[in-house]
């Protein structure tokens, strides 16, 4: 049986040097491998235990890296194991096949968001428009698909955030807060979309995922099993569905989980005892 392996990235299985423990004691800090260096500086890291699990699975299932960075940024990242046949970029604007884009999917992304949502430019102005230097940092963005700003968080005014949220939904648009970042990203443009057409190509008969934040909601509701780490935005709303475990671990810790509960589910399949 096929297995594809849906994963998100940044805080879901790999963790910058901020994210790392999320609480965890210093006496219980892990080995860690570093697997993003960006202007000689190490950005991201897993655990070495997280490494070994992330390689073995790479050999028995369709690992896709599933992420809502660019291309650029992803390519940055060196995963242990061998290296993934196909990612999803941008959070599915773009679908990677051996490392470049696929021409016929990044067109009907831009059919879809001509057709069902406000453009970037507008969303962008407005974004720009409401937004206070006393803390806005910067301003992107990304593959000419989503805009993002990074604010001083301490300094966000309370309700900032639902107003824009408010006023982006009724123009097609998701809004959602990861650490320093304010990312707006149209609803057409969805993680699973991407997902479902690997499924087809690559002919899995299960689909496992993973994610912490709102923009991978629609990810693990496309998944058959997937699960979500006790840290990030889905935890701190308690959002859940049929299908998705909320896993207690948080930092690190919960990626080594994710790992576990994604060989698990490959060995269950090919047992044939649906166990995930």
């Amino acid at each position: 049986m096929t297995v594809l392996v849906a994963s998100d990235l940044d805080r879901t299985l790999i963790y910058s040097s901020a994210a790392l423990a999320l609480g965890m004691p210093d006496a219980e800090a892990p080995r860690l491998l570093c697997v993003e260096v960006h202007e000689s500086k190490p950005l991201s890291y897993m655990t070495e235990t997280a490494a070994g699990l992330l390689a073995e699975l790479s050999r028995t299932a369709v690992v896709v890296p599933t992420t809502t960075r660019t291309r650029k940024q992803y390519g940055r990242i060196r995963l242990p194991g061998p290296q993934p046949r196909y990612a999803i970029c941008a959070n599915g604007g773009h679908l990677l096949v051996d490392g470049v884009s696929d021409r016929d999917w990044r067109r009907q992304v831009d059919a879809r968001l001509a057709d069902e949502c406000a453009s970037l430019d507008e969303v962008r102005a407005h974004m720009l428009a409401t937004a206070d230097a006393s803390w806005l940092r910067k301003e992107r963005v990304a593959e000419d698909l989503f805009a993002y700003l990074v604010v001083e968080r301490d300094l966000l005014p309370e309700g900032w955030v639902k107003e824009l949220a408010d006023w982006a939904d009724g123009k097609g648009w998701t809004v959602s807060l990861q650490g320093r970042k304010i990312y707006a990203v149209p609803k057409p443009l969805t993680k699973s979309a991407a997902v479902y057409e690997l499924a087809r190509r690559t002919g899995a008969e299960l689909t496992l995922a993973a994610g912490d934040s709102l923009l991978d909601a629609d990810l693990l509701l496309a998944a058959d099993r997937a699960w979500r780490p006790g840290h990030g935005e889905l935890a701190d709303t308690g959002w859940t569905a049929p299908g998705i475990t909320a896993l207690a671990e948080r930092g690190v810790a919960a990626g080594e989980e994710i790992l576990r509960r994604f060989a698990a589910g490959v060995v269950g399949a090919a047992a044939g005892d649906g166990e995930v």
